[in-house]
């Protein structure tokens, strides 16, 4: 199985200014995601999509590939992250490359274990299915039966819409949240306008590891919790 590892990093992010290239630790940002893309032996190809040259500028001297700069309507704050993977492959197979899933790694979720990526890979190509992300549990009182929402007359109804909440916490399903850190999807599955298709499968993160940079707090935290994480990638 080809597959086109994507690592989308856009130059106008505003939570954190310029932050897939602000360095984190002793390297920029983006680097981490780098160097576990390049630690993988099942990635056909690795590539980062960015608007910026900068950026691109990173991106090649870690020596991936940068074969074009975003356009610019695929680097605002409106553009989709389906937009601009779509935009990669369609970009590549006009060049007479093909692959058959995509696995789209995230800057802002920058710490996966050694051999992550290969791991997630092995199990997509052992379920064949459309998808699989990579996920943690959500926490016992966050669980979907145990949530409220607010009806029209203003009375809170469990979320999952059961007449009865379940008691006790030992009888909770598992529910999972996306980290953001690996999305592998079909070919097929992306052409039509998809991450996940009919059927996702999924695997576990190492809940030590997890942080996903979207504001400055976020990015104190990974400061903070930098010395640790170290340790364990």
């Amino acid at each position: 199985m080809k597959i086109l590892a994507i690592i989308p990093a856009r130059g106008g992010s505003k939570g954190v200014s310029g932050k897939n290239i602000k360095i984190l630790g002793d390297k920029p940002l983006i680097g981490y995601t780098i160097e576990q893309a390049l630690e993988s032996t099942l990635l056909s190809t690795i590539l980062v999509s960015t608007d910026d040259s900068n950026i691109a500028a990173v991106a090649l001297d870690y020596g991936v590939e940068v074969p074009f700069l975003r356009p610019e309507k695929l680097s605002d704050d409106t553009a989709s992250s389906i937009s601009v993977v779509q935009h990669a492959v369609a970009f590549l197979e006009a060049k007479g490359k093909f692959f058959d899933a995509v696995c789209l790694l995230q800057p802002t979720a920058p710490f996966r274990e050694k051999g992550f990526i290969d791991k997630a890979i092995a199990a997509f190509k052992e379920k064949k299915v459309d998808s699989l992300v990579s996920v943690l549990q959500v926490p016992l009182e966050y669980n979907p039966h145990w949530v409220f929402e607010a009806d029209e007359n203003g009375c809170l109804t469990i979320a999952t819409g059961e007449k009865e909440i379940i008691k006790r916490r030992q009888e909770l399903p598992q529910a999972f949240f996306r980290d953001g850190s690996i999305y592998l999807t079909t070919i097929e599955t992306i052409k039509n306008g998809s991450f996940y298709g009919s059927s996702t499968s999924y695997i576990e993160s190492n809940p030590d590891l997890y942080v996903n940079i979207d504001t400055m707090t976020d990015w104190d935290n990974a400061v903070q919790k930098l010395p640790t994480i170290l340790r364990l990638i």
